[in-house]
């Protein structure tokens, strides 16, 4: 008994005494890799936790086949022990080829293509293609097409490749069929749909696809409403929800917005709390503009924050905080704002990261920024530089953020994402024009050339009356500084018959060069070459005009300063310009003369889409020694006066009727634009109007020969204005109220052309 004791206790102890890898299994002294083609043993070694001459350790046999499939460059993977060899087998993943899709119609390739992640030469694995086939059915989502299903296919190829084919079946758009709404009673439905950018299924809608459900949109609508009640009073407005339903048929969705209007509120009392030292808010209380007893407009109070912090800013104070406290009174439905003004966290601009552009460069971004790298941070900058980037329209979107700095507190990092979209415009027009007659057109455009933001262009018309040829180049930033140059070369040949019994063709070309003073104010000067021939068409044409039949030179000099705060130059609501204009003639060439003219407009919003805009011209020309020429001077009508031809005011000869021009002009026009009831994406508009002018003698020794008078005219009328997918359409009707006996009237004025 005892024998047996002493021999267990002596057994344990040599166990006890054993290395830990021989109780586990020993070690491995060999790690062999099979089945790669592509991978080096040594790649696939890389990745394993268990390394030759480890301990066996069957936790690391698993986290080493883990850590395997995790890399995504294999199929299978199995890993088996054999004596002391560890035999690792993988069966690697095939690498894509090609990449192509099926079935789309409605999205192109391109689009497609920079959505999935899945590249050539890359890696196949399923759950990156399912991951991509969720990214294809979002972007037909988007499009409205709920019913789209995507089928991804593989062929196989030799050395493991292989095709990948995503067959796509695009189904049938889902419209919305009905938009309702629940708890409005301020506004009708109708209005509600105006302010929303999704639409009801329509037939005239083929050109858009806002009337195709799409969630995102919901979401954006949903902020739409809630902008235009805070503009209109409703502070207290909200959207409870937004329920979108498919329809039984699966073919379409039924929206229901319910809302609470709430209360609505007027604007109370205005004050400034300013909290900087030497600044005196009397200076500031001009830019109150809202006035008590006015509807409360969240709009308004967002701008006139902007405006504070602008004029703050050109008083010297780099860092300021503008933040309006709002006060709400239910009981007497009156809100008071406070704007405070104090100064804000000094916070410099770290860096500016450009991401997105692909041909753009990055200079031609970085300097529409009114920040730059060590600038103090300043949030009106800041939105002033996003919208110079979208102005420049190469960009589908630009998108322009802060975030904090991670390496100080008082550092921020500017984050521009953009995506670029085509600039390059090829157009071929045809039309008719009450001055051209009919035309065709044609040109050639890219308005931002090799990515570095020129602009080039060629283009041409042919018409029975006008014909012309030109080309022009623009660089916006001229030896790297803020000055756009640019030059011209141009061919005309003018056909007037009808007007004055001449001809004229002009050769020509100019240099340019403008520059911003401040933001609102441009100066821009030109230098024109130019050879024009005036010949007569027949016997009858005007014996003043006879005297200067023949070729001329023209060499002149022009200067302009423009002081323009509408809040769009194309689509102007609100705001005024000014503009003024010398030229002098003289510098060489055989025309000598001196003319200016003086442009302003002001423009104010009667109402939601109804704009009120009054402008005035005046211009006068003086011969230097000599008479001016025709081409030269002052006709009015058309365009300038509505309710008259083309110069159909003007001094005209008695005895042929041929309009022969006056020395000065001066004409005005106020005009109200408005909706007419159609819906506003067919881009149609009414306008009233009332033009009035005068055009001034002409200059010639003899006047009893010659029709002239300086009384007024003035004309009134009613037009219409179309953008519609081939183009612009005017169609105006004009009738003259007060005119001359010799004046030529033209009652409608219609302008047609088409884009292809």
């Amino acid at each position: 008994m005892r024998f047996v004791l002493w021999t267990a206790l002596l057994l344990g102890l040599i166990v006890g005494a054993l290395p830990a890898e021989a109780q586990e299994g020993g070690r491995v002294r060999n790690v062999v890799i099979q089945g790669t083609q592509r991978i080096e043993v040594e790649t696939v070694k890389s990745y394993m936790t268990l390394s030759e001459g480890d301990a066996y350790d069957p936790d690391r046999v698993n986290r080493s086949l883990k850590a395997l499939f995790n890399t995504g460059l294999f199929a299978d993977v199995s890993i088996r022990r054999e004596g002391d060899q560890l035999i690792v087998r993988v069966v690697e993943n095939p690498i894509i080829n090609r990449i192509a899709f099926e079935g789309n119609k409605r999205v192109k390739d391109e689009e497609l293509k920079s959505e999935v992640q899945l590249r050539p030469r890359t890696v196949y694995t399923r759950t990156k293609v399912q991951a991509d086939v969720k990214r294809i059915l979002e972007i037909y989502r988007r499009n409205g097409r709920f019913a789209a299903t995507v089928d991804p296919k593989i062929i196989q190829l030799d050395q493991n490749r292989v095709d990948l084919v995503y067959e796509i079946s695009e189904g049938q758009p889902t419209y919305v069929r009905r938009i309702a709404f629940v708890g409005n009673r301020r506004y009708d439905e109708d209005k509600l749909r105006e302010v929303l950018q999704t639409k009801e299924e329509r037939w005239y809608r083929f050109l858009t696809n806002d009337d195709t459900y799409d969630p995102d949109r919901v979401t954006y609508d949903r902020e739409l409403l809630r902008r235009y009640y805070l503009k209109h009073g409703f502070a207290d407005f909200r959207v409870a929800s937004a329920i979108a339903e498919l329809t039984p048929n699966r073919e379409g969705f039924f929206i229901t917005y319910t809302i609470d209007e709430g209360e609505r509120y007027t604007f109370g009392t205005s004050n400034l709390n300013v909290n900087l030292r030497d600044l005196n808010a009397d200076d500031l209380k001009p830019l109150l503009v809202n006035q008590p007893g006015d509807w409360y407009n969240a709009d308004q109070v967002e701008d006139i924050v902007q405006k504070l912090t602008d004029a703050v800013g050109t008083k010297g104070y780099a860092f300021v905080d503008v933040r309006p406290q709002v006060n709400r009174n239910r009981e007497t439905k009156t809100i008071d704002v406070t704007f405070d003004i104090q100064e804000g966290p000094r916070v410099f601009v770290e860096r500016i990261d450009i991401t997105g552009n692909v041909r753009t460069l990055d200079q031609v971004i970085r300097r529409e920024f009114r920040l730059v790298e060590g600038d103090a941070f300043n949030t009106a900058k800041l939105r002033r530089s996003r919208q110079r980037l979208k102005d420049l329209n190469f960009f589908e979107k630009a998108e322009v953020t802060n975030v904090p700095s991670e390496t100080a507190p008082d550092r921020t990092i500017i984050k521009v994402d953009v995506q670029e979209k085509s600039t390059g415009e090829l157009t071929f027009g045809v039309g008719w024009s009450t001055q051209v007659g009919p035309l065709i057109e044609a040109s050639i455009r890219e308005r931002n050339l090799l990515g570095r933001g020129q602009d080039v262009r060629l283009s041409a018309m042919l018409g029975t009356r006008r014909s012309q040829i030109d080309f022009s180049f623009t660089e916006p930033y001229f030896l790297d500084r803020e000055i756009a140059a640019g030059f011209d070369v141009f061919a005309i040949d003018s056909t007037t018959a009808s007007i004055s019994s001449y001809n004229s063709i002009t050769y020509g070309g100019d240099v340019r060069l403008g520059y911003q003073i401040t933001d609102p104010l441009r100066q821009d000067w030109k230098y024109q070459l130019k050879q024009d021939t005036i010949k007569g068409v027949s016997g009858t044409t005007s014996r003043y005009i006879l005297d200067q039949i023949g070729t001329r030179v023209t060499s002149s000099v022009t200067q302009g300063l423009m002081y323009d705060r509408r809040d769009s130059r194309l689509e102007p609501t609100e705001g005024y310009y000014l503009r003024g204009t010398t030229e002098y003639a003289g510098l060489g060439g055989t025309v000598h003369f001196m003319r200016g003219i003086a442009q302003a407009g002001q423009y104010f919003t009667l109402a939601e889409r109804v704009v009120l805009g009054v402008t005035g011209t005046a211009g006068y020309i003086y011969g230097v020694d000599e008479k001016v020429r025709i081409t030269d001077r002052f006709f009015l009508g058309a365009e300038t006066l509505r309710g008259f031809s083309q110069a159909g005011v003007s001094p005209r000869d008695k005895q042929t009727g041929d309009a022969l021009g006056g020395t000065w002009e001066a004409y005005g026009s106020a005009q109200v634009k408005f909706p007419i009831g159609l819906p506003e994406e067919f881009g149609v508009l009414g306008e009233a109007f009332s033009d009035a002018g005068t055009v001034g003698p002409t200059d010639t020794s003899e006047t009893t020969q010659v029709y002239q008078s300086s009384s007024v005219r003035l004309s009134t009328g009613v037009g219409v204005s179309w953008k519609s997918p081939m183009g612009p359409v005017s169609l105006d009707l004009g009738v003259p109220l007060k005119k001359e006996k010799f004046d030529k009237t033209q009652i409608m004025k219609f302008n047609f052309g088409s884009k292809f």
